[in-house]
């Protein structure tokens, strides 16, 4: 299918052809009629792409400080690496658009195919053929509206927002800055709540059309324009002021708030919709003690997971106005012809157009505020299935019955050598990119066959950088693809031991990032699949025993009679509130996804695995201790913070026995002190072992000789890290 994508280092913007993506359960597939293009957000977004390195740090102060935390925490190279592969990718544009529901997933059985429906979302509601949609950013066009207007519901929602924000009243009067999409839309909703509108915007035609909508006056915010309209305003409001300022312009002026101010009157409401300098004048904002509000997007719901991709709905009795229902009011207007979006459409472009289309509004040769591409319906797929660059169904795990992973079982991997390893890859996100793919895309024993993914431009970014002969957003395509002889799972972690069953039992060597399962359960089904295929061939990414220096270390300690006391401080730091890391009701905890890393390496180093855990965390859960006893008396002490400083290094592992010390400082130095005196390595940049790993894992499978870390030690560390979970739980030492 076809979908209009931009890459954000070089700023170029094509219409790729790219994989469909699945129609999963919780959300339909919807062949896009109609998206409207963002004359606001998307062209500024096109603009910001285009912008050198240095103007894009300047542009986004926001991800330059992320970028130098990282380097603190993971080093130069590996942060280089990292910011390149996420600047050097397609992204998507869009977020509003109208369309036929092709395929229900399960859960959205309140759809139907041939509904037609509108779609929010920038991740979801594309200016691509096909959208996967949850519930929660789709509502059914009612009729009697058409496609092309009902592709405005995403912007018309924002302006709704906006609106309420405001909390306005019958018969106030509100002033409008800035009259492109966003608040022409504004306009239009404040004339129809009873409120008297003036608006202020640069270009003429902009306020022309805003008078047309029911505007009392609009004018240049220039000094004759600026006391014109604080006349009108005194005409209509008695000398008050207006009583509220919508800031709904871009750029970097100032202009927009002081005009704000000096257009309020004592006490309004100012409210910023668009993206705007806020550097509020003090004196002004003080006198008349003006309440500065901000309106984020749709409405309630968005950026909230639960909401927009589990579809847990807000109680109406609590949450009025989510986006969803913003949506479809905003749609019950334009059925009853109290909103009109008619005359906002400035042109109907193909979306095969759309760098051409993009450019001319860049340059001002293509003029308006609101522009639509339209799909040719006749070239698109019905569904997401049988669609081809070898495409068809989704990134998700694969159907069970009775807690058990349904596929034909095939012969397990067998010990035969091969000239080079040929990978499959379910999963391709910044790990896989940034610390996997690079060093097997420069091995010439790993041949790279086919990436799947979940969203199509994932797929087509790996297939472009690291050279997959395929690219799909069908798992099966890996999975049921008999010339791969190894498949790479790299998906969130909930996924994991599904994914890692359906592997086995196709007969393929695994490598599946940690943790291998989320619960014992899990974990004895791969065990069950493991002896009844015969399909030993797994490998979890538990990099960190294959470190230059911590193998170095381990070298230099030398063997040990009698106990050894080991202490690892890991430095986790803080999450984006968003992280999907967060989730614990589907991820599990943030220890369980990362922790199987601290607790295989002690017992790389221990040469064993613990026999009790037990662990316990601060009052107010952000810093964990646990204490790991191994046979023989050691002990190893795992503190797991992250409510530190960024700055401070990220992991410091410690042990000490028969007379011998070793130090390992984020795999950037190592040192031993003995009787012999004192040893110490350092390393050019942070090492934590991938491309050892990879290497170890590549040449077992070639060679069809045992995995680099056996399956029991996996077992081992995936329930000992489990453990640690039902310890807090219990308050009691555990036996994984």
């Amino acid at each position: 299918m076809r979908q209009v994508a931009q890459n954000y280092r070089s700023g170029e913007l094509s219409v790729l052809d790219v994989p469909p993506p699945a129609c999963k359960p919780g959300g339909v597939l919807v062949r896009t009629t109609y998206s409207l293009i963002s004359t606001g957000t998307e062209l500024m977004k096109v603009s910001e792409a285009r912008l050198s390195l240095l103007g894009k740090a300047r542009a986004r102060p926001d991800q330059v400080r992320k970028v130098l935390d990282t380097a603190v925490q993971q080093g130069p190279v590996a942060t280089y690496r990292k910011a390149m592969s996420k600047l050097d990718s397609y992204t998507p544009l869009g977020y509003s658009l109208c369309g036929v529901v092709v395929e229900v997933g399960s859960g959205a059985e309140e759809f139907a195919v041939g509904d037609v429906v509108a779609a929010a979302g920038n991740e979801f509601a594309l200016h691509a053929e096909l959208n996967w949609i949850p519930t929660n950013l789709c509502v059914p066009v009612p009729s009697g509206v058409v496609p092309q207007h009902a592709a405005f519901a995403t912007v018309g929602a924002i302006a709704m927002q906006g609106v309420r924000r405001a909390e306005v009243q019958l018969g106030e009067t509100a002033c409008v800055i800035g009259l492109g999409l966003i608040g022409q839309l504004v306009v239009r909703l404040l004339v129809a709540s009873g409120v008297r509108v003036v608006g202020v915007d640069t270009v003429p035609d902009r306020c022309r059309m805003a008078e047309a909508a029911g505007a009392v006056a609009c004018a240049a915010p220039d000094d004759d324009g600026t006391t014109y309209l604080e006349q009108v305003l005194d005409a209509t409001t008695g000398g008050i002021g207006a009583d509220h300022i919508f800031l709904a312009a871009g750029g970097g002026s100032n202009g927009p708030v002081e005009l704000a101010a000096r257009l309020a009157r004592d006490r309004a409401r100012v409210v910023d919709i668009g993206k705007t300098r806020l550097d509020l004048p003090w004196n002004a904002y003080y006198e008349k003690e003006l309440d500065v509000r901000f309106s984020r997007s749709y409405g309630p719901g968005r950026y909230d997971d639960r909401y927009e991709l589990q579809g847990i709905d807000y109680p109406v009795g609590y949450v009025r106005w989510t986006e969803r229902r913003n949506l479809q009011c905003f749609l019950d207007l334009l059925s009853t012809g109290s909103m009109e979006v008619g005359s906002l459409v400035s042109g109907t472009h193909p979306v095969a157009e759309a760098e051409t289309v993009y450019a001319q509004l860049r340059d001002g040769s293509l003029h308006g505020v609101g522009h639509l591409f339209e799909y040719d319906e006749s070239r698109m797929p019905l569904s997401s299935a049988g669609a081809d660059v070898s495409l068809s169904s989704g990134v998700l795990p694969p159907p069970q019955r009775n807690g058990h992973v349904s596929r034909t079982v095939a012969q397990p991997a067998t010990a035969a050598k091969r000239a080079t390893v040929r990978l499959g890859f379910i999963g391709a996100g910044n790990y896989a990119t940034s610390m996997l793919l690079p060093h097997l895309a420069a091995d010439p024993s790993a041949t790279l066959g086919t990436v799947a993914t979940t969203r199509s431009l994932s797929a087509v970014n790996a297939q472009r950088k690291f050279g997959f002969e395929h690219a799909t957003t069908d798992a099966a395509a890996v999975l049921d693809d008999s010339a791969i002889d190894a498949v790479f799972v790299v998906t969130r972690h909930h996924s994991h031991a599904d994914f890692v069953c359906a592997a086995l039992e196709a007969g393929k060597a695994v490598f599946v990032e940690k943790p291998l399962a989320l619960m014992r359960a899990d974990v004895d089904r791969v065990l069950e699949v493991v002896e009844r295929t015969g399909n030993d061939r797994i490998m979890v990414g538990f990099n960190r025993r294959f470190a230059p220096l911590f193998t170095h270390l381990r070298e230099r300690f030398g063997p040990v009679v009698g106990p050894m006391s080991a202490r690892y401080l890991i430095n986790a730091g803080r999450l984006d509130p968003l992280s999907w890391y967060l989730d614990e009701g589907l991820e599990g905890s943030r220890f369980l996804g990362e922790g199987g890393h601290f607790i295989d390496t002690v017992s790389a180093w221990m040469g064993h695995a613990p026999v009790e855990v037990t662990a316990q965390q601060t009052s107010n859960a952000l810093d964990l201790h646990i204490v790991l006893r191994h046979a023989g008396g050691s002990l190893a002490t795992i503190t797991y913070g992250t409510d530190g400083d960024s700055r401070f290094p990220k992991e410091t592992f410690d042990v000490s026995g028969n007379g011998r010390n070793a130090r390992l400082d984020n795999f950037s130095r190592a040192t031993v002190w003995s009787r012999s005196g004192k040893d110490v390595k350092r390393s050019l940049g942070q090492d934590k072992g991938q491309r050892h790993m990879l290497r170890a894992f590549l040449e077992a499978v070639r060679e069809g000789a045992p995995m680099p870390i056996d399956v029991e030690s996996i077992v081992a560390t995936t329930r000992a890290t489990i453990a640690v979970g039902e310890s807090l739980a219990s308050g009691r030492p555990v036996a994984p």
